[in-house]
């Protein structure tokens, strides 16, 4: 399994929020005051601010009772978000607010700029006074839909509740006016309009339908009972074709009968005719021949075929078949007859349906533009029908007053002001202030140069930060703590400090110790003195030379009276060693001091004096600690702390700039002057910025006399 370590975050989260409250700490004065001023005069702005009244009617609405609307597509098509949209433009308008302002006569309202004229100013007409008052009505006003209903709330502020409740509600009402108004108005005049159009369609409708009927007329193109488009020809051409049929079918047959008769006759099989056999003379002749033939077998068996009988019957016989014959032509000649009968009757019901198709032809070229005039002619019937129907609506909504919205919930003067709202702006100047502050103390912490963590002073200077001391707040002298407290922060630091400098072993341990800084006003001489008296109380026999001649701090603050020669004395041969040493009241505590301030372009330690002086001084004590000015901008500190067995540079915590740091170091090591490592000084107690020296912190506050 993948393990995720979430050290380095925790420790870099822990050390932002350690830094935050760091920084508030250092600045709480500054983060307080701006609040408290923000904070001030958010409360007298709020507190100086005319309360507002709001009044709120809300309208609903209804697409559905819009008197114009004639189909469910229609209504819906209301219902859009850019319909609902255009109605709260509407309300909004200058327009509607002139409206309002006429009705309510807000003319003269002082409130919305219609008293009368300031001293000096000109007055203005009833125009101009009009369109000012309408102008600030309309600005005080805010109709709105309420989120995504069909409801618009109409909104109107005023110092006055009743005011701003009625002025709300004569919106709502001029709203519904005007919609009322308009939807009648549009009905009435649509009325008129469909009413004028419809004449001017009836008569292009009489038009168009005679010019069908001359048309169809002179074509030859009637209507039957059910109104179905046709002509003569179309009513000709059916039976006509019945019966040419018929008539062709018949002399087919009559022809086929002819030809039949023919070919039995010609084969002799003239009974085999149907008409001959069915003839009641052929049949009468058939009998008479059969009675012959009986007869003159009988006559030939009895007396043989040349009995006159015989002959005679024989001739008779003759005369018969000759009489058959006769009558079966005659037969076969009407077939004929009837086969050319039929035949001429069905050619001449061909001609007449030839004829017919003829003209049906150049009727059907002409019913084309018979169709086109009745399309023309039903299209226009069709305009007619749906002006009349348009017609008829807009007579109806002429007369109907319903608008297309209600009133659902009129407003009422309100218990209180809608504005300002003091709670929030109490907490927005809270907020404010705040910001304002954090910004004032980031912008002043961002303009700090000065260093703050151990990190960034071993990087500067380039040796150990070795100690932190305290920032002892309502002590004039924080080196007397050493005597007062000697368990509090302040004394603990500087042992730490003893510890850093002469090791824990105090084996090969420097003498002579400069204390030193890059600029004033750093804490140095108090430390000087605070480190000195640290040495002495922990049993070294300690000397502290006040080598700083220019400033001469350290008898100010050890309570000195500055009647006994000095370092410059000795330094100038007017005086002996032990005559400028003396006790400083503390045991094994010794000190050199300055009268007084000297200033001179001398070398005043550049010669040998002071090198031989150390030599012989370092055989009576076991540390020497010398107060050397700052570095930067005076040279006498780098002579004294070339001399030095170990320099200590001090740095005042979030206040000596970088540069300073940096160049001071910088020198000490090009002189060769020992630097073992850097003491801040004035650290605010309850910071833990300077990385490991967490003794600050509440975890230690048991181990220490608190200053």
């Amino acid at each position: 399994m993948k393990v995720v370590n979430t050290g380095t975050y925790e420790a870099r989260l822990g050390d932002l929020i350690r830094t935050v409250r760091d920084v508030v700490r250092r600045r709480i004065i500054m983060l307080t005051a701006v609040t408290a001023g923000v904070f001030a005069l958010g409360v007298l702005a709020t507190l100086s601010i005319t309360p507002t009244y709001q009044g709120l009617t809300r309208v609903q609405i209804d697409p559905s009772r819009n008197p114009l609307a004639r189909e469910r597509g229609e209504v819906q098509a209301q219902l859009a978000t850019e319909a609902i949209e255009t109605e709260v433009a509407r309300i909004n308008s200058p327009e509607m607010s002139r409206a309002v302002v006429q009705k309510l006569n807000l003319i003269n309202d002082p409130e919305f700029g219609g008293g009368p004229a300031q001293e000096g100013e000109a007055p203005l007409t009833p125009t101009q006074k009009l369109e000012v008052v309408t102008r600030n009505v309309n600005s005080k006003l805010n109709a709105g839909r309420d989120r995504l209903t069909y409801i618009i709330a109409i909104r109107f502020s005023s110092t006055d509740a009743n005011k701003a409740a009625k002025i709300s509600n004569a919106f709502a009402t001029a709203y519904l006016d005007s919609k009322v108004g308009t939807k009648i108005g549009t009905a009435e005049r649509q009325s008129q309009w469909y009413q004028k159009r419809q004449a001017e369609l009836a008569a292009e409708v009489r038009i168009a339908d005679e010019k069908v009927a001359e048309y169809q007329a002179r074509a030859g193109i009637v209507r039957g009972s059910s109104n179905q488009q046709g002509t003569i020809v179309d009513q000709q051409i059916a039976p006509l074709s019945l019966q040419m049929a018929s008539a062709e079918s018949i002399a087919a047959e009559a022809r086929a009968k002819e030809i039949s008769a023919r070919r039995l006759v010609a084969s002799k099989q003239l009974e085999a005719v149907s008409d001959v056999r069915e003839s009641a003379t052929i049949q009468s002749l058939r009998q008479q021949r059969a009675v012959l033939l009986q007869t003159l077998e009988d006559v030939g068996g009895r007396y043989g075929e040349r009995h006159p009988d015989f002959v005679k019957v024989r001739q008779q016989l003759g005369a018969v078949d000759e009489q058959l014959r006769i009558e079966a032509n005659r037969v076969i000649r009407s077939l004929a007859a009837d086969a050319e009968a039929a035949e001429a009757r069905a050619e001449s019901m061909r001609a007449s349906m030839r004829g017919l198709e003829q003209k049906q032809a150049e009727i059907a070229r002409a019913s084309v533009i018979a169709a086109s005039l009745q399309r023309d002619a039903d299209g226009k019937h069709q305009a007619y029908e749906k002006m009349s129907q348009l017609a008829l609506e807009s007579r109806q909504a002429a007369q109907n007053s319903i608008a297309q919205a209600e009133i659902i919930d009129s407003a009422k003067p309100a218990a209180a002001p809608s504005s300002p709202n003091k709670p929030l702006l109490f907490l927005l100047s809270l907020l404010a202030g705040l910001g304002l502050g954090s910004a004032v103390i980031i912008t002043q912490e961002l303009m700090v140069s000065g260093l703050r963590s151990i990190e960034e002073a071993e990087a500067e200077v380039g040796a150990p930060l070795i100690a932190a001391i305290p920032h002892v707040k309502n002590e004039p002298r924080p080196a007397d703590l050493l005597i007062k407290k000697p368990t509090s922060q302040f004394a603990e630091a500087l042992r730490n400090a003893r510890a850093s400098i002469i090791g824990v072993r105090n084996t090969d341990r420097p003498k002579i110790i400069a204390v030193t800084s890059a600029l004033p006003s750093e804490g140095k001489t108090t430390t000087a003195l605070a480190l000195a008296r640290t040495m002495a109380l922990n049993g070294d026999r300690t000397l502290i030379i006040d080598a700083d001649v220019r400033r001469a701090l350290l008898g100010r603050i050890t309570d000195t009276d500055g009647k006994h020669p000095g370092l410059v004395e000795l330094l100038q041969g007017k005086a002996q060693a032990k005559d400028v040493i003396h006790s400083s009241g503390i045991d094994n505590l010794d000190q050199i001091l300055v009268r007084e301030s000297y200033f001179t372009s001398e070398n005043l330690f550049g010669n040998d004096l002071m090198p031989s002086l150390l030599e012989e001084l370092s055989a009576n004590y076991d540390a020497i600690i010398l107060d050397l000015p700052p570095l930067v901008g005076l040279a006498d500190g780098r002579f004294l702390a070339a001399l030095a067995d170990a320099v200590v540079l001090i740095v005042k915590w979030d206040s000596t700039p970088k540069h300073a740091v940096s160049s001071a170091a910088g020198w000490l090591k090009s002189d060769g002057a020992n630097l073992v490592g850097t003491i801040f000084t004035m650290v605010d107690t309850s910071s833990q910025s300077v990385g490991a020296y967490y003794y600050y912190s509440k975890q230690y506050s048991g181990y220490y006399q608190q200053a």
